[in-house]
């Protein structure tokens, strides 16, 4: 049984489409085992992701995805083909903690560093970012591990790159 993530709006400009990606649902957390990335054709079967994953990992906004097309004419992403540089970061507040839970505040403690990311629902706080490949990766880091430290929230790296890693 397939039961689909948040379905977003598609974005103002550009001829976007949809790119559906499978995974298996995580134990205890979002029952969801497909999620649908808005995306740019740059070739036949190409295309460059758009948006920020809440729920698929290992890939980022600005990755080239390889995708097959069904006979619904539905696009299922195959595998990355070009990484960006850019990384995914999940941020969930702590709805006891300091910040209560509020998506707005996550967005507004890590605003100095100009990251772009959407937030899941009101009920679920949940704020994927898109943390670009030019970013201060140290200091992005550091804040985050004090917000973890602190009560803030909880976060993961969804999809990180060696400078990632080695800051």
């Amino acid at each position: 049984m397939t039961s689909t993530a948040l379905d977003r709006q598609r974005p103002n400009g550009a001829q976007y489409v949809k790119i559906w990606f499978r995974f298996v649902p995580r134990e205890g957390w979002l029952p969801y085992d497909t999620e649908g990335l808005w995306a740019v054709e740059v070739g036949p079967d190409v295309a460059r992701v758009s948006n920020v994953p809440f729920l698929q990992d290992g890939v980022a906004e600005g990755d080239v995805v390889r995708f097959m097309t069904d006979p619904d004419g539905i696009r299922w992403a195959t595998g990355r083909v070009e990484a960006s540089g850019n990384c995914t970061v999940r941020v969930l507040p702590i709805p006891s903690g300091p910040l209560g839970p509020s998506a707005q505040a996550v967005h507004d403690r890590l605003a100095p560093f100009g990251l772009g990311g959407e937030s899941f629902s009101e009920d679920l706080p949940l704020v994927a970012l898109n943390v670009p490949a030019d970013a201060d990766f140290p200091r992005i880091k550091a804040v985050l591990l004090q917000g973890e430290a602190e009560g803030w929230w909880q976060f993961e790296e969804a999809c990180v790159t060696d400078a990632w890693k080695t800051a």
